[in-house]
């Protein structure tokens, strides 16, 4: 069996693509771990149409079901290698299975960085935050925590102060910071801890961060809480085994019209590739996407 489309990456790009691919009644095969930032994400609140915010898992689950109607299959397993043969695409996946496309769509996304701390999973999204373009409204005049490494929480903890004055930067990977990013945490008045954390503290219920209990004991009491460690995952390794072009932060380059690399028939979307990371954007690469492989396939017909 061969997909007019093979789409690896079911989170909101992928998804949307689908939806729009589906819509073209193109036959379309969806590979998916189950697991991204869009699972991890508890509450979107930048959302046209969703004021009081979305978790990510609730998009998800909406759009597989609407993809679904229209006659979208899925696939829960990891897409590990990816080759052309004969003009198709085939897609291997971690149990074995070998599917095969005329066209292909990597909307794989990226995983963000950030230690395994108690307590923190349940405040993604709510009360904790990673994008400050996304969340930064959040933090609004009240206290709040980043906790980083080295240069990147430091970074972060200065962007905050667009929104509140109450920062404090715990380096918990206690990578050292040049001076002058130093002396600009002390012009802002932000205090520097260099030590791990151990443990976020939440109230009575679990999503709301009220602190962050140092490894020493101490506790850093805040109200909002922001990560900021670096080194995210840019998952394009599939798109290196096809020799789609990338930067050197492995993020994928597409044309901006199309979403098409420079392989002929690979698109990309989404977090993967060179953009600002939003979901709205995401969401629009997407169509965009799709739009284009549509087209392409009417020309074989």
């Amino acid at each position: 069996m061969s997909y007019d489309c093979i789409i690896i990456g079911g989170g909101i790009a992928g998804l949307q693509a689908a939806i729009q691919l589906g819509r073209y009644q193109r036959h379309v095969l969806v590979i998916d771990t189950g697991y991204g930032r869009s699972t991890l994400c508890r509450s979107y609140h930048n959302l046209l149409g969703w004021p009081d915010g979305v978790s990510g898992e609730t998009l998800r689950q909406l759009g597989q079901q609407h993809a679904q109607a229209l006659g979208i299959s899925f696939v829960q397993d990891e897409a590990v290698h990816v080759e052309k043969v004969g003009g198709q695409f085939v897609v291997s996946v971690k149990n074995g299975d070998v599917y095969r496309g005329k066209r292909l769509l990597l909307a794989t996304g990226v995983l963000d960085r950030f230690p395994p701390l108690p307590g923190l999973i349940p405040c993604l999204g709510l009360t904790v935050y990673i994008c400050p373009d996304c969340d930064g409204y959040e933090v609004r005049n009240k206290k709040t925590v980043v906790l980083g490494s080295g240069k990147s929480g430091a970074h972060m903890a200065l962007t905050l102060t667009y929104w509140t004055k109450d920062v404090t930067y715990i380096n918990h990977e206690q990578q050292p910071l040049p001076e002058e990013l130093s002396l600009q945490l002390a012009s802002k008045s932000i205090p520097h801890l260099q030590e791990p954390a151990e443990h976020i503290v939440t109230g009575d219920e679990e999503w709301r961060i009220c602190g962050v209990r140092l490894r020493s004991g101490q506790m850093v009491e805040a109200e909002r809480g922001f990560l900021a460690f670096g080194g995210n995952e840019v998952k394009s390794d599939l798109a290196a085994q096809l020799g789609v072009e990338r930067l050197e932060n492995k993020h994928i380059v597409t044309d901006p019209r199309t979403k098409m690399t420079n392989v002929k028939h690979v698109w990309a979307a989404g977090d993967v590739t060179v953009h600002s990371e939003q979901v709205t954007i995401a969401m629009g690469e997407g169509s965009q996407a799709a739009i284009w492989i549509h087209k392409s396939l009417l020309g074989e017909h």
